[in-house]
């Protein structure tokens, strides 16, 4: 036996011997963390994986199979115009106002379809940073000075972290650009305003299913969430046309799956039966066609595949560490309190640090750092928090990993703590 190609699996197997050899089963801290972990596990699969991550997945495919790869290097490729390209890049991010999970099919999508690492990495940061309700409520709640600061570091950010990824993997853009310089052609009009028609769609059912409860029960923001169910339906409609037209699906397949969706919203109280049937009705119907349309289903799946058992690890790990929401994982909260009541530079690193690894959903990370405050929290440690906390997680980095490898992954995730405890620090000297 070559015992040198068996290092690895011996190291292996004798790390997990002595990890449950002295596994503390008896510490209640250790119970409460394993349960927790399984909470936040739970949690998440009610609240993100049916409204969030499985329309992300439908738009990924999208984007795979309708988006041409002509289209993303034109706009978000190696060649494309710097400013053109990280304008696109923010601003389609910061549209969807999703979390930290959900923006990473989308992100995996136009990367692999020839997005430049600079764009595409603007656009990983901006869809969960540049939240126009999170920034809204942050001045509400937090107050306007952390609401100014939180809107003009997250857009910095987004430019300035896909700047410097470019620059410090430049040489690999090069190459890039050389070999997609002999790609771009000529797009057919017609097609793309089809296509934008279909995405469009989506978009909206995306963003509005996932619209929260503001605060306040007034005002336009609280409208729109008490009517989000009809909205989406109305797009729901919308997109049972683009089905039928864009993707020349058998209409009558698409009116049935259309006619028993609303039949089962009227019947019931819960809109997320309509909601899972209407999903499960499109799978099947995508599943079975042997066109375009199958070809999404196809790229829908293996974007799924590919993120799901790595969000499911991360979500885990993230709750053993940290807990549920209002929970405490095996870290107790005391001591990060502790660590962050004083703008120090160690204070908005750590705070950044644990922001990063924490998994905060949409307007979630407003009423921990609301808490985190009350407790004596410093003001810089906090934007530091907001800054790195909602475009980063545990899951998030493992995905990450998995689409442009640990190199590029580690140098992202050391820019924006790095980044985030900077400007925390210089906003806890002026407030």
């Amino acid at each position: 036996m070559n015992w040198k190609n068996e290092r690895k699996p011996l190291l292996i197997i004798v790390i997990l011997f002595i990890t449950a050899y002295f596994l503390p089963v008896e510490k209640p801290e250790l119970i409460n963390a394993v349960k927790e972990s399984l909470i936040l596990l739970k949690w998440y699969a009610r609240e993100h994986v049916l409204l969030c991550l499985v329309p992300a997945f439908f738009i990924a495919g999208v984007i795979s199979v309708f988006i041409s790869q002509n289209a993303v290097i034109k706009y978000l490729g190696a060649q494309a115009k710097k400013v053109t390209a990280y304008l696109v890049a923010s601003l389609s991010g910061s549209i969807l106002a999703v979390c930290s999970c959900t923006i990473l099919p989308l992100f995996a999508s136009i990367y692999q379809r020839g997005a430049g690492l600079g764009p595409a990495v603007a656009f990983l940061y901006s869809g969960p940073a540049i939240n126009i309700l999170a920034i809204i409520l942050t001045a509400r709640i937090l107050g306007f000075e952390l609401g100014i600061a939180r809107i003009v570091g997250a857009v910095v950010f987004s430019i300035v972290i896909g700047l410097l990824m470019h620059i410090i993997f430049i040489k690999e853009e090069r190459e890039k650009e050389k070999l997609q310089a002999v790609v771009i052609n000529s797009e057919n009009d017609q097609n793309i305003w089809k296509t934008v028609f279909h995405m469009f769609t989506l978009i909206a059912i995306l963003i509005f299913v996932n619209w929260g409860k503001p605060t306040e029960s007034v005002g336009a923001w609280f409208q729109i969430y008490s009517h989000k169910w009809m909205i989406t339906g109305i797009f729901g409609i919308l997109f049972a046309v683009s089905l039928v037209y864009v993707l020349k699906i058998k209409k009558i397949l698409v009116i049935a799956i259309t006619i028993m969706t609303v039949l089962i919203s009227i019947l019931t109280n819960n809109p997320l039966v309509p909601f899972i049937f209407a999903v499960i009705g499109l799978s099947i119907i995508l599943s079975f066609d042997n066109g375009e349309a199958g070809e999404w289903m196809t790229s829908t799946w293996v974007f799924a595949k590919q993120i799901m058992p790595l969000l499911a690890i991360g979500v885990l790990a993230a709750g053993f560490l940290l807990g549920s929401p209002g929970s405490e994982g095996i870290i107790n909260s005391k001591w990060i309190i502790m660590f962050v009541g004083k703008n120090t530079f160690f204070s908005n690193f750590f705070a950044s640090f644990i922001g990063a690894f924490m998994y905060f959903a949409t307007l979630t990370e407003i009423p921990i750092l609301q808490g985190l405050i009350a407790g004596g929290m410093a003001k810089g440690p906090a934007l530091a928090l907001l800054l790195a906390g909602p475009a980063l997680s545990l899951p998030n980095m493992l995905v990450i990993n998995s689409v442009m490898g640990i190199k590029k992954t580690s140098v992202f995730i050391t820019l924006v703590i790095l980044m985030s405890t900077l400007t925390g620090l210089v906003f806890g000297i002026f407030f």
